[in-house]
Parts: C-alpha cells; sequence; structure tokens
C-alpha cells in the first residue's frame, strides 16, 4: 500500500529533477554563450599574431560569474543611444607589432535598455535562486510541493529559452560582424590604416604614420650632429620606401610632412652660400 500510494508523488518528483535539470542545463549554455560574447565583443588587430591576447580574455571571462558577465555585457557590449560613441580606433605602437583595438556595440533606446538591464538581472536571481535555494522554497516530500515546484520550473525554462534565443541572436549577429570585420582587416584600405596610419576619411595618425617612421629611420642614419638635411632625408627614403611619399599623406612638400607631424624641429643652415632645411626629432624638456 506504501509503495502504490508513494507512485504519484515519486511520478513528480522526477518531472521536477528533470525540469530541474533542463533549466540548469539550459542556464550553463546561456552562461557559455554569453562568455564567448564578452570576450569577442571587443577585437585587437595587430601586424603580428595575438593568440595570448585572445587566450588571455577567454580565460578571463572563464573566471567569472553570470553576475559580473551581464554587468561587463551591459557596460560595454550593449548601451544605450545616448551613450557616447566609442573612440576612433588609434594604432598603438609596441617594440614593432603594431595594433588596434576595436569594439561592437548594440545599441538600444533608454526604455529598452531599461526594459533588458532589470531582465538579465532577474535572470542572475533566477539562476542562483535555482543553483542555491530551490529546495529550500518547496516541499519535494509533498503532492503540492512537487505540483507547486513543477509549475515554476516550467514558467523559469520558459523564461530561460527566451533569454537563451535572445542571447543566441547577438551571438549570430557578432559573428557576421566579424567575417565582415575580417573582410575589412585585408582590404587595401584597413592596411593603408594599420600600417600608414591614414584612417579611411584621409586625416593621418602622425604619430605612427609610415612616412614618420621613415623619417625617423633615416635620422639613425644621416644624423649629422642629431640633424638631417631634408633633401638626403628624401632622397634616402625614396630608395629604402618609394611608396612613403608627401602627397599620400594629403602634403604638399616634406617639409609640410615634418610641420604635420609635430615631433620634429626644422632650421635653416647655409653651407657654401646653399641654404637648405635640416630636421631632428624634438629633444623633451
Amino acid at each position: 500500500m506504501t509503495a502504490m500510494s508513494d507512485t504519484p508523488l515519486q511520478s513528480l518528483q522526477d518531472d521536477v529533477q528533470r525540469l530541474l535539470g533542463r533549466c540548469l542545463l539550459r542556464l550553463q549554455h546561456y552562461e557559455r554563450q554569453l562568455k564567448w560574447i564578452v570576450a569577442h565583443h571587443a577585437v585587437l588587430v595587430s601586424t603580428e599574431p595575438l593568440r595570448a591576447d585572445r587566450e588571455a580574455r577567454i580565460a578571463d571571462t572563464a573566471r567569472k560569474t553570470l553576475g559580473l558577465l551581464v554587468g561587463e555585457l551591459l557596460g560595454s557590449g550593449i548601451v544605450t543611444n545616448g551613450t557616447e560613441s566609442p573612440a576612433e580606433p588609434t594604432p598603438a605602437l609596441t617594440g614593432t607589432t603594431l595594433s588596434i583595438r576595436m569594439g561592437f556595440q548594440l545599441n538600444l533606446t533608454d526604455t529598452e535598455f531599461a526594459q533588458l538591464t532589470s531582465d538579465l538581472k532577474d535572470l542572475v536571481v533566477l539562476r542562483n535562486t535555482l543553483v542555491h535555494h530551490f529546495i529550500e522554497q518547496h516541499d519535494l516530500g509533498t503532492l503540492d510541493g512537487c505540483h507547486d515546484a513543477r509549475n515554476v520550473l516550467v514558467d523559469d525554462q520558459t523564461r530561460i529559452d527566451h533569454h537563451l534565443r535572445q542571447l543566441n541572436e547577438w551571438g549570430n549577429d557578432l559573428v557576421q560582424l566579424h567575417q565582415q570585420a575580417a573582410v575589412y582587416f585585408r582590404s587595401d584600405e584597413f592596411r593603408n590604416f594599420i600600417v600608414n596610419g591614414i584612417y579611411p576619411n584621409g586625416t593621418v595618425y602622425w604619430p605612427d604614420a609610415g612616412i614618420v617612421r621613415a623619417l625617423k629611420q633615416a635620422v639613425g642614419v644621416l644624423a649629422v650632429e642629431g640633424w638631417v638635411s631634408v633633401e638626403e632625408a628624401a632622397a634616402w627614403i625614396a630608395q629604402h620606401y618609394p611608396d612613403q611619399l608627401p602627397g599620400a599623406y594629403g602634403c604638399r612638400s616634406w617639409r609640410h610632412v615634418l610641420h604635420e607631424a609635430r615631433i620634429f624641429e626644422i632650421r635653416y643652415f647655409e653651407t657654401d652660400g646653399q641654404r637648405s632645411a635640416w630636421y631632428r626629432e624634438r629633444r623633451s624638456h
């Protein structure tokens, strides 16, 4: 009699266990996908392979809780339309490696952002409740307790599935953006930016423009007491870096380049009755 009376309860308990397991598995899928998005929504592009940087970002997200991941996503990957746009990507030179960091963002209205923030915070609470407090909140030793637990889990699964579908959509969008970025990174336009420091709109990032690097190298080869003849430097660059021409940077002459770069001094010296321009790198004080 006892075994027969326990059968409905055991069946309900089995249902609760299956539903709880599904919810936890879906939450693990969600966390795994969220970690990938957080680790890859910002891209570091370099003239050299950056496996270490990529692996470091993946390892960093692997240690974070769902709450921390949601906070990072809302702080950088998803923003409101009123948030200031990220600064234009700027090349950075470290040793012989030239790199830039670019980020992808999803812009929402203030109302959408507030609703999403509330929904994701509720999801974090739901996850913590299922993992740490579910048994405390439901009496799984009674039929009524199991019925209540099952109904709650059905609703929880629906909520989790909604968030998982939403996150998968963001992940798919991010994959497409990465693919589009990969095409751009292989383009001549991007090479002109990463190698020569010339933005697509024609403006120049002078601190690491290709022509500035050539002028610096000319100093190391041709300098006389720290100064280099502009004419000799132009001839040397034409021989070693023929693509580095003032016109490519919107300049009329080499002296114009030296002026725009703002890291060189220009002086005029007279030799054998001939007046000529010389330059050197500005000395820090």
